[in-house]
């Protein structure tokens, strides 16, 4: 891809040996299966300068949602976003990003907060391929051990080529003090998920973490993929949904 990760370096609570953390940018669905954008019509690619950089959701006909790491030094003018396909690079419509509303919260360091608008133009047409994602009430509880369907584009074995079509894979919601116990690091607006050899990654960034069809969590960090103890971690939606609807008009 077009420039280098951002790395993070944390000290994890097991043993206080430094770990890795990387947003997760370019990477893959790990333990997954491939995708139609029938089935995820509220999936969309996010570009930068019409290259691959994340995955982002659609919020209304005028608005997508996606994680802030993806925006943070980015321009509106080299952003657009892809609607309507199930392929990372054809079909579908383009879509540019007029305005990034970022979190004013945001917090690099640490991801917190990470979370960011945009406004898009021409709007989405809505049909069976493109449709916005509902949003959870705020005091809407994901209990622990539920199922949430994450989905994305990226390589599927450590170093290969990205693939071409959408991939999504199953996780169950993890226990947020025991998250904390692994990474030290986790607040209120941070939910973590994840599975025996399944997990999101770093190509899936930005992208939607669905349960009950609703918007419950934005793809945001990890340490590694797939690693045992280690869930990945989301932007928790709930936490943010007033934030959301007030920017968005919704």
């Amino acid at each position: 891809m077009h420039y280098v990760l951002l790395s993070l370096l944390v000290v994890g609570a097991l043993g206080g040996v430094p770990k890795l953390l990387r947003p997760r940018f370019h990477g893959r669905i790990v333990g997954g299966d491939t995708a139609k954008i029938e089935d995820y019509p509220y999936q969309l690619v996010l570009r930068r300068n019409d290259y691959f950089e994340c995955g982002a959701s659609i919020l209304s006909e005028n608005y997508a949602v996606t994680a802030a790491h993806c925006t943070d030094g980015a321009s509106a003018e080299e952003l657009s976003v892809r609607a309507g396909s199930s392929f990372v690079d054809s079909d579908g419509t383009i879509h540019q990003v007029t305005r990034i509303h970022q979190h004013p919260g945001f917090d690099i360091n640490v991801l917190d907060g990470d979370i960011s608008l945009l406004e898009v133009n021409p709007p989405f047409t809505l049909g069976s391929g493109v449709q916005p994602i509902a949003l959870p009430d705020s005091d809407m509880k994901v209990p622990v051990g539920s199922s949430a369907d994450v989905s994305g584009w990226g390589t599927t074995t450590e170093g290969g080529s990205l693939p071409e079509q959408l991939r999504h894979v199953v996780v169950q919601i993890a226990d947020q003090e025991e998250c904390n116990n692994a990474y030290g690091s986790i607040t209120d607006n941070m939910i973590c998920a994840g599975a025996p050899g399944k997990d999101s990654c770093q190509g899936d960034s930005g992208g939607p973490l669905v349960e009950d069809g609703k918007l419950v969590g934005i793809v945001s960090f990890g340490y590694g993929c797939a690693e045992p103890g280690y869930p990945g971690v989301y932007t928790r939606v709930t936490a943010l949904r007033d934030w959301i609807k007030q920017e968005a008009g919704l």
